[in-house]
């Protein structure tokens, strides 16, 4: 580090916990800190957190992060952020909170997307861009018909990025902001028109007044305040972007910033995005969100898996009680032809969530005395591949260009094995980026280009993003998987029916 060099900080407020890191202006990370989630659980299906624990985890990790690099506080020029997208916290006229932070798997409001869906049906698709799942619409409509003077109370409806800007800036609640980032999972968005709309509100009785306003994620939306700067051991004053949603800031910091770009977050969820400027909705299939992506005029479709990578943990954990590392089950399962011999695992545990159907759980399918845990463990990855395909296929019938190369971080990216699966299965290359935590990163570029340090945001993601290396597609390989791919599609939607049958 350069003495006197602009320094940046990003937040990643994520649903395990707070990660902050402190960067240069080059990209190098100079220090990180990480604060772990307080999630409550008062009931079954309830996960929730309490607000003012999420704003004092952000203040410990900026304060760690100061403290372990030994940075001027003169330096920080600008601080951005990103965090959990589903969630919403109620708000008062003084933007304290009302609600706890309902979690994106708080499974509560599960009536109310079914209202929704019945309601509204494709309109909401086409507006929102997304298929109602357990995010803002079924959250706020339970407030409001379950607990109607709490919703009373709430002045705006915020996100968790939302909530800490405001407390650390002094915002009026009449300042509450959603990025567009995360506008399609409100609801009652027009996503294409940047805009609440108002078919929406009225069919479900919303009052458009509780939503905040859309900004862009790199716009200045406050500066710190003096005590949250005493706090957080910087100097008053600082500029504080909007941010954005995490998995637009994970795709960000990976450098997939440009149309016809794929990327895998290969985390405790199973996230697969591509970058695109065709808005086209996914009314057929129900399945792959559509989002916005924090460049301007492109769009960010993505599905996944809510604990694809929690799999491979249970697996390992529970299965075999731990008895056998990571490395030692890839190596083994790398051994292996594809296809595991006709074995196929459902990674759906926590149910179905791209498309939403909690009667979709997990199991194996053809296992037999043949198939040891290198085979099961493959069976897994291999799941998780043939889900990428399956929502790869959907977003070509949407009218995207298919892609050459995906982009991969997140743990699960550090496994050859897993991405030589990838790449086979999906038919195109799979590059490993340098970075692993590429969410921070993703929110200090936003609040980079929102200050002006860098005057491209696209070009500064590619620039300052690496390549570990890269796996390149079998055809022959590919051929095989098709064949597999299909066969766990038809799979999957039986053991859909079957439980719903059996009920």
């Amino acid at each position: 580090m350069n003495k006197n060099e602009q320094l940046i900080i990003g937040v990643d407020i994520g649903t395990q916990g707070t990660k902050t890191a402190l960067y240069s202006i080059s990209g190098e990370q100079l220090a990180s800190d990480f604060v772990s989630s307080v999630l409550i659980t008062p009931c079954v299906g309830a996960v929730e957190e309490d607000p003012n624990n999420i704003l004092a985890s952000v203040i410990k990790t900026v304060r760690a992060v100061m403290e372990k690099s030994g940075a001027s506080p003169s330096d920080v020029a600008a601080i951005g952020m990103d965090g959990q997208m589903a969630g919403i916290i109620g708000i008062d006229s003084g933007f304290n909170a009302v609600t706890p932070l309902d979690s994106w798997l708080d499974r509560r409001c599960e009536p109310y997307i079914e209202f929704m869906r019945q309601t509204a049906g494709d309109d909401l698709i086409r507006l929102t861009g997304c298929p109602v799942t357990y995010a803002h619409g079924p959250k706020i409509l339970r407030l409001k018909n379950e607990f109607p003077g709490v919703y009373s109370r709430v002045s705006k409806f915020v996100e968790p990025v939302t909530y800490v800007v405001g407390k650390i800036c002094g915002l009026a609640a009449d300042e509450a902001y959603i990025d567009y980032t995360n506008l399609h999972f409100s609801g009652f968005s027009d996503n294409a028109g940047l805009c609440w709309s108002d078919e929406l509100c009225r069919e479900f009785g919303i009052d458009m007044g509780k939503l905040p306003d859309i900004t862009e994620p790199f716009r200045i939306v406050g500066r710190l305040s003096a005590s949250s700067a005493s706090a957080m051991g910087l100097n008053g004053g600082i500029p504080v972007v909007a941010g954005c949603g995490d998995q637009a800031a994970t795709s960000l910091g990976a450098g997939v910033a440009c149309e016809g770009e794929c990327f895998d977050g290969a985390g405790t969820a199973s996230v697969f995005s591509c970058c695109t400027s065709v808005y086209s909705p996914d009314i057929k299939h129900r399945t792959v969100l559509y989002p916005r992506h924090v460049i301007p005029g492109l769009f960010q479709p993505m599905a996944y898996i809510s604990g694809g990578g929690l799999c491979l943990k249970w697996f390992r954990d529970t299965v075999l009680e731990g008895t056998k590392t990571y490395r030692e089950l890839e190596d083994e399962a790398d051994m292996l032809q594809p296809g595991c011999g006709g074995l196929i695992f459902i990674p759906h545990f926590c149910g179905r969530t791209c498309p939403n159907d909690p009667d979709v759980k997990g199991m194996f399918w053809g296992l037999d005395y043949s198939h040891g845990s290198a085979a099961m463990f493959r069976a897994v990855m291999e799941s998780i591949a043939y889900e990428y395909r399956m929502y790869l296929d959907i977003l070509c019938g949407c009218g995207m260009k298919r892609p050459s190369t995906v982009f991969g971080t997140g743990g699960g990216s550090a496994s050859p094995c897993f991405d030589r699966i990838k790449a086979d299965v999906l038919g195109m290359d799979y590059s490993v980026t340098e970075r692993k935590d590429t969410a921070p990163f993703g929110a200090a570029l936003l609040a980079g280009y929102g200050t002006g340090i860098y005057p491209d945001l696209a070009s500064a993601a590619k620039r300052l993003t690496g390549i570990a290396g890269t796996y390149k597609a079998d055809p022959g390989r590919h051929d095989l998987y098709k064949s597999r791919a299909e066969e766990y599609l038809h799979i999957l939607e039986m053991s859909g029916m079957l439980r719903k049958r059996s009920r």
